[in-house]
């Protein structure tokens, strides 16, 4: 391997749910992605998470970002809300029912997990945050964090009914 040089592990990845104008597409469109660019894949990729809990990972992954949990990092380009009643302004975001059910699975996925393993699940899995950098935020000692995600993930594998 050539100095600078990055192993990468690309697969194609459906856009699932996307929707154009608030209509569902009626062609699904795919992505190439690189499966170690994530922590999660670096533990996988090493040996360090087995495929099980791998795939337990990118199932919680895939609800937390259908069910449009994270923040936007760009101007959000909707329409106004529109006034209802005496001068309140509209609700909160509208949300499609594929969203709603993403976020339902998501909670209850990490409920299953158990107490105390929200916050690794959401820094490793959603935040895409190092090992390391997940340790330190949650005042863990190092190396303490792989045996506790593994513990999780195998409890999100359970839910999800992976084997």
């Amino acid at each position: 391997m050539q100095k600078g040089s990055t192993v990468r592990m690309l697969e194609e990845r459906a856009i699932e749910g996307e929707t154009v104008g608030g209509r569902r597409r009626a062609r699904a469109r795919s992505v190439t992605v690189n499966r170690l660019e994530s922590p999660l894949g670096w533990l996988h990729s090493r040996g360090h998470i087995s495929d099980r809990q791998y795939d337990a990972g990118e199932r919680l992954r895939s609800d937390w970002e259908r069910s449009q949990l994270s923040q936007r990092v760009t101007m959000a380009w909707d329409a106004a809300p529109v006034a209802r009643g005496r001068g309140g302004a509209g609700g909160g975001v509208d949300l499609s029912n594929s969203a709603l059910d993403a976020r339902a699975r998501f909670e209850k996925a990490v409920a299953a997990a158990g107490p105390g393993l929200k916050n690794i699940l959401w820094r490793i899995v959603c935040a895409g945050e190092g090992m390391r950098e997940a340790e330190t935020a949650l005042g863990w000692p190092a190396r303490a964090g792989k045996l506790i995600l593994t513990l999780a993930l195998d409890r999100v594998a359970d839910f999800y009914r992976i084997r």
